[in-house]
């Protein structure tokens, strides 16, 4: 049935591999807490809504049931809390090979090394087509038009990085007619998201594959992450309307301060700890760089009065950030003994059990983009939850929903 068309709250749900976990659990939250608001409308809050890597799945299979928001998030809850990493990635073509210390002897496994010999390079560390039969199932794409026609979205984004030009593009669908756009290394382009675009934004690079894309001058282009490179991920959501904005992350956005020093000599890092630092550098810095220039932009524009405001584009747009309590990678480094032992066997550690030691605490932070297990996805989510209910007055504020 058709409705009046949706508002402009909008919600952005940025990257983190298995940490996106923890969005379920905040989505878990805002659901009960409508229910608890009496709210009689069955459709998302949210007109508008953005993604960027595994965030964008989430926002996905958000917008495919946004006639009925309940429906979207339980189907969510149910997937993530059932997480294996069977569904989401294969990993026979990693090595066999005894591994010292996460200090990898032999770089590849004997089936690289024979694609090598055959002229046919990897092309990642992980195979990642069980997630594209996941998300067959997952996200019906195929209703969205129908979902805009009537009003219950007003647009979806999701966010890639291109390996060939170093562009990041924000593919973003549409009812509505909306200008495509061009900033500094983002682009704006219109069209109707696939699962290409989903797998696109959620390769995370040299662990899942690039994805080619058909882009609308008839050309294939391939695609990575769409956190590498993404200076304003709150802009995109803004340029399609949104005039409220909810963002959550997927990592604390003040990561890295007040960490505790190492009282001991960590050693020489392994290769798991270096590639942890570095996919980290890309998904922890812009959301917080970013939220921190919103807030500036609103702040200034209060100093100018509204009535020369008012032949502008300008207004400052109400934000409300949720984002994780406590370090996800110190909670990764609890589960690492559950990933598949290939992967273990790179992070250098095979204990099977008992507390993280130094090793396990080296590699937390690439284990965990790759943990898709039920106890660290559970956790997460319980996480997400739980942070939410802590800002219970600001997020019941955020909607107009009375407590």
């Amino acid at each position: 049935m058709p409705r009046m068309p949706v508002g402009t709250v909008g919600l952005l749900l940025t990257g983190g591999g298995a940490r996106a976990a923890y969005q379920v659990g905040v989505l878990e939250a805002i659901a009960d807490l409508r229910l608890a608001a009496r709210v009689g409308e069955r459709g998302s809050p949210f007109g508008v809504i953005t993604g960027t890597s595994a965030g964008a799945i989430n926002a996905a299979a958000l917008a495919s049931y946004a006639d009925d928001f309940d429906h979207s998030v339980r189907r969510l809850v149910a997937v993530w809390k059932d997480f294996r990493p069977s569904q989401i990635y294969r990993t026979d073509t990693l090595w066999s090979i005894n591994v010292e210390g996460g200090r990898w002897r032999v770089p590849f496994g004997l089936r690289w090394l024979l694609k090598l010999w055959n002229h046919e390079p990897p092309r990642s560390l992980l195979d990642n087509t069980p997630l594209a039969e996941l998300l067959e199932r997952m996200v019906p794409l195929q209703r969205l038009p129908g979902l805009m026609e009537a009003g219950w979205l007003r647009a979806l984004a999701v966010t890639v990085s291109s390996y060939s030009t170093g562009e990041n593009y924000i593919f973003y669908q549409s009812h509505a007619s909306i200008e495509p756009w061009v900033r500094t290394h983002r682009v704006g382009i219109p069209g109707r998201i696939t699962l290409e675009h989903l797998l696109a934004s959620a390769a995370i690079p040299f662990v899942f594959p690039p994805v080619g894309v058909a882009m609308p001058n008839g050309h294939m282009e391939y695609f990575g992450d769409g956190s590498i490179r993404q200076v304003a991920p709150l802009s995109a959501a803004v340029r399609l309307g949104a005039q409220r904005l909810l963002a959550v992350g997927a990592s604390r956005l003040n990561e890295q301060q007040n960490l505790p020093r190492p009282n001991v000599d960590t050693g020489y890092p392994t290769l798991a700890q270096v590639a942890g630092h570095a996919i980290s550098s890309i998904f922890l810095d812009a959301l917080a760089v970013d939220v921190e220039r919103m807030q500036r932009i609103n702040q200034t524009l209060t100093l100018i009065p509204t009535s020369e405001r008012a032949g502008t584009t300008l207004r400052p747009i109400e934000l409300l950030v949720i984002s994780p309590s406590e370090r996800v990678d110190v909670i990764a480094s609890r589960h690492i003994k559950v990933l598949p032992e290939p992967l273990r066997r790179m992070f250098g550690h095979l204990d099977g059990g008992g507390p993280p030691g130094n090793e396990a605490l080296k590699s937390s932070a690439l284990a965990s983009y790759l943990l898709f297990d039920a106890d660290f996805t559970r956790e997460l989510m319980e996480l997400g939850r739980a942070d939410t209910l802590r800002q219970r007055d600001a997020v019941c504020a955020f909607f107009g929903w009375m407590k």
